[in-house]
Formats: C-alpha cells, sequence, structure tokens
C-alpha cells in the first residue's frame, strides 16, 4: 500500500513540474485546484522538488506565487505523450521549414528528443520521421535570430525597433510588439507602431536590424491577432477590397481559397462571406467565379457592374460566328478520259 502512495506522489510531483513549466506563476489555489489537494500539499510538493534540485522561488503577496527558475543544472524538460509527438512534428516542420538556419537546428533537437523518448514513442516518431519530406518552395528565410529577438520582446513587454522598407525607402520603425503570426510558411509581427500611433502588421522576413529596447509598456486592448493578420495580408494591403457572399459552407470555400489569399466567414451552415483584395477587381472577381459556386456582390457596388460586363462578354463567346463563311469546296480532279 504504501508503495502505491509512493507512486501517487511522484506522479503528483511530475504533474506539478509540469504545471510550473507551463507558465510562469501559479498562486498556491490554482496549483491545489489543479492537483485536487490542498495548498499545504502543495507546499510539501515544492519542498520535493527543490530537494531534487529544481529552483522554485515563491513570491508573497499580490502577483506573488510559485514560480520556476531558470538555472544551468535545471533537469530535463518533461514532455507527456501528446507533448512530445506535438514536438517531434514541430522539428520536422521546421527541418524544411522558413527559418535561415532552423533546418540544422531541428535535425540536432529531434536526435535529442529520439535518445530520451520512451520506446513506444520513439517507434512513432522515426516512422513519421522516415515518411516526412520538404522541398524548397521559394519564400524568403527569416532570421531565427531576429524572430528570437521579437518572441522575446512581445514576452517581455518592452518596445522593438527595426529598418523596414517603406515605398522607395527604408525607415526605422518604433513599435510595442504583441504577437507572432505564421501563416503559408511566412511570419509577421503584430505591433502597434509608435510613430503612426496604430495597429500594423509586418513581414519578419522584411526586417533589418531589429532589436528590442529598454522600454517597457503598457499592454494595450489588442486585437485577434490571427484575425488581424489574415484580413491584413489578404485584403487590407491592396488597393482594392471586395466581399462576396458565397453560397457554400465556409469549411468548403477554405479548402479551396489560401489562407493568405482572402478571410472567409461563415454565415449560417450553408453560406460564408468571402473577403479579398487585389490591383484589380477583376482579378477578385474571376477567382471568386473560378470557385464553382454561386456568389452574389456585396461590395463594392462597381464590382456588380464588372460582373454584368463580363457576362455578357462570356454570352457573346459562346454565340456562333455571325459572318462564318462556308467551308471550301475543294474542286474535283478531271479523270484522264475526260482529258482526251
Amino acid at each position: 500500500m504504501a508503495g502505491g502512495d509512493e507512486r501517487g506522489t511522484t506522479e503528483r510531483v511530475l504533474t506539478l513540474l509540469g504545471l510550473l513549466q507551463q507558465r510562469p506563476v501559479w498562486t498556491g489555489p490554482e496549483l491545489a485546484e489543479r492537483l485536487g489537494v490542498t495548498p499545504r500539499t502543495v507546499r510539501r510538493d515544492v519542498e520535493r522538488l527543490r530537494a531534487l534540485g529544481y529552483p522554485v522561488h515563491a513570491n508573497q503577496g499580490v502577483g506573488g506565487g510559485y514560480q520556476l527558475g531558470p538555472g544551468q543544472d535545471l533537469p530535463p524538460l518533461l514532455l507527456d505523450d501528446e507533448e512530445a509527438i506535438a514536438t517531434a512534428v514541430s522539428l520536422l516542420v521546421g527541418a524544411g521549414g522558413a527559418v535561415t538556419g532552423a533546418g540544422d537546428a531541428a535535425l540536432r533537437a529531434l536526435t535529442k528528443l529520439d535518445r530520451v523518448l520512451p520506446t513506444r514513442l520513439r517507434h512513432e516518431v522515426r516512422a513519421l520521421a522516415g515518411a516526412v519530406e520538404s522541398f524548397d518552395i521559394g519564400y524568403p528565410r527569416v532570421d531565427s535570430e531576429a524572430l528570437m529577438v521579437l518572441a522575446r520582446a512581445c514576452r517581455d513587454e518592452v518596445e522593438a525597433g527595426f529598418d523596414y522598407p517603406s515605398g522607395d525607402r527604408t525607415r526605422r520603425r518604433r513599435v510595442e510588439p504583441y504577437r507572432l503570426v505564421a501563416s503559408d510558411r511566412r511570419w509577421y509581427l503584430l505591433a502597434y507602431d509608435l510613430d503612426r500611433d496604430d495597429w500594423r502588421t509586418f513581414r519578419v522576413d522584411r526586417m533589418t536590424d531589429v532589436a528590442a529596447r529598454t522600454w517597457r509598456f503598457r499592454p494595450r486592448a489588442v486585437p485577434d491577432a490571427a484575425t488581424y493578420v489574415q484580413e491584413g495580408v489578404a485584403s487590407r494591403v491592396y488597393p482594392h477590397q471586395a466581399r462576396f457572399l458565397v453560397h457554400a459552407p465556409a469549411d468548403t470555400v477554405r479548402v479551396q481559397v489560401p489562407a493568405s489569399a482572402a478571410v472567409v466567414h461563415p454565415r449560417g451552415d450553408e453560406h460564408c462571406e468571402l473577403i479579398s483584395g487585389a490591383a484589380s477587381l477583376d482579378f477578385v472577381l474571376m477567382h471568386v467565379l473560378l470557385l464553382g459556386h454561386d456568389f452574389e456582390v456585396l461590395e463594392p457596388p462597381e464590382l456588380a457592374a464588372r460582373c454584368h460586363t463580363f457576362a455578357q462578354r462570356l454570352r457573346a463567346a459562346g454565340m456562333e460566328p455571325k459572318n462564318s463563311a462556308a467551308p471550301a469546296q475543294v474542286p474535283r480532279t478531271s479523270t484522264g478520259a475526260d482529258a482526251g
């Protein structure tokens, strides 16, 4: 019976360690609720972790709680089965990804992960690794150091600066960085531009001389990062924007349209709204037409007129030519007897 209690304590302490690794600070009552124990038991388990060499700090007062500190002797990160598989998949993607230098680093990390995985998971990860190939699709590579500088600035809530092309010149931008968003093998930064006093989306591969500053900022009410960046990439950056009501489910249309080309919102079970932009409204119209679904133009009004123009042209192209000449008749050749 004592052996069972010991195993239960060990599993609980490992679960506590996993929770401490998930986020910076936990209060005692929060940990007690997650573990299903009393705050006193949490304090004893924290002492067990400290005895094993884990630097667990306890801070009192408002905003205080338990925090897992860094250290050279910190034991390895613990992963459950799902986390281990997800990490392996991410490393496989990174091995052929769009971050400069990430390929070799991802392969090294995958090799280390393979050595410490349980046997049952090692076979699954090796099978996955053996089945995955990648190819270079030509997207610009992102500097891994720039990506890490921005990620740390987002985490620490400090201002960042970088050079960014604007028109025919490059300008220095000062921003409050909030989120990094990945889409279509590109990385974007959602940030509040301090010089323009508005939210902006920046492509990380276009940045140079990226640096975090020492000034901390008070977080603003941030828009949904993924939605804001997608709408910017698919629509707002273009001179013309269009909205359509497509007579097909949103999930069906999302499969047909890249996330960087259009934003798709469900409108009931059988319809969706598609928002896109381009240098030419005709270009957007033809792409929506080629989806193969009935649709209606919501805006702009002039796009509805373009629909009528296209319809007339297509109808005319499908009609029989008006002045088609009859096929030329090949004259019959005389026989030798007639010639005589």
